[in-house]
């Protein structure tokens, strides 16, 4: 066996979250490893799939000491991302107290959590390390999360912070993009803002790395995304070259390249972004576009190098792969001479 690496057919995983976004693809890189996964789900998916699952939810003892037994690894994936206090605090702060303790009694080793970078709060935040800025979270989802990250560091658990998450089954970052561009037609500060992002796949094999190898990454907070921070001119230029937005009128594409009043216009100030949001109403709020028009950029090396595993080529190389789902998800007719992008989405 090659150094710093385990059988990964001997280790049994315990999952939460594994039908969600990130969960489901952390349970497929589990499973093309060979691991044992046993898996909470309030609705069992049919079919099944290759992992044993175990009916039940945060709040069912039975069921979480069901899920623990004989586990070699918790991954705790589940988590509410919007929501009032109350609903937050079931599964953010009470289920992860419930999942850690129910793991603890069982005597499992290692311990995975995922977070969000979102604890920090408004920002701008640029390049900024573990905890380099007090957490401030300012939505209920991510002050709960942020307490749910105190109760499973205490537990001794890796806390993975990521940044914005797109791929396959992405709802969130691209829809929303594709709402701003139509409510704020103008490049949003030169498209300068730096961001934290990581593809789906990409983190759910550090996740699964994280799972079954043997690595040097200590208990404690990590950053998740991509150690590469993605410029938001060069993620809106991608994705209009894909054909999933607009072009946003006078902005630059990937590296300032390609501009139509060249790699130095400005664009728009903040303050006119934010007068030009207000005009138009939509979903997206004020707090949520300013995560993606201005600098929210955390340094994220580390967990990838303690790990061993490579990042990947960065989210903006994997968008193409996910081009499909995306196309679908924003109601947008198939490119040219594709017959059955249904086929190709799934």
């Amino acid at each position: 066996m090659a150094a710093g690496r385990r059988h990964p057919e001997r280790t049994t995983v315990a999952l939460t979250g594994a039908t969600g976004f990130i969960g489901s693809a952390v349970l497929a890189a589990l499973t093309a490893r060979g691991a044992r996964v046993r898996a909470l789900a309030r609705d069992v998916p049919d079919g099944r799939g290759p992992a044993v699952w175990v009916p039940g939810d945060l709040a069912d003892g039975a069921a979480l000491a069901a899920l623990c037994e004989g586990a070699d690894v918790l991954l705790h994936l589940a988590s509410r991302v919007s929501g009032g206090a109350e609903e937050c605090a079931v599964v953010n702060v009470h289920g992860t107290e419930a999942v850690t303790a129910a793991a603890t009694r069982a005597g499992v080793r290692r311990i995975v959590h995922l977070s969000t970078t979102a604890v920090y709060g408004e920002g701008p935040h640029s390049g900024i390390g573990v905890d380099e800025v007090p957490a401030a979270p300012v939505s209920e989802a991510s002050r709960t999360r942020l307490l749910g990250e105190r109760v499973a560091l205490a537990a001794g658990a890796v806390v993975l912070r990521p940044g914005l998450v797109t791929g396959t089954g992405d709802r969130w970052v691209v829809p929303a993009l594709a709402e701003l561009v139509r409510r704020v037609p103008v490049p949003w500060a030169g498209g300068n803002a730096r961001l934290s992002v990581v593809d789906r796949a990409d983190l759910a094999r550090l996740i699964a790395a994280l799972a079954l190898d043997d690595h040097a990454v200590p208990p404690g907070v990590q950053h998740a995304s991509h150690p590469d921070p993605v410029r938001a001119g060069d993620l809106l230029a991608a994705l209009a070259g894909l054909g999933l937005l607009p072009a946003l009128p006078g902005a630059d594409g990937p590296d300032g390249a390609d501009g139509a009043d060249g790699p130095d216009d400005p664009g728009a100030s903040w303050d006119e972004c934010r007068r030009l949001l207000a005009a138009t109403p939509g979903r997206v709020s004020e707090r949520q576009f300013s995560l993606i028009a201005r600098d929210h950029w955390y340094r994220g090396d580390d967990v990838w190098r303690l790990a061993a595993c490579p990042p990947g080529p960065g989210p903006l190389a994997r968008l193409p792969a996910a081009a499909p789902w995306y196309r679908q998800a924003l109601g947008l007719a198939p490119p040219a001479g594709d017959e059955n992008p249904g086929r190709r989405a799934r």
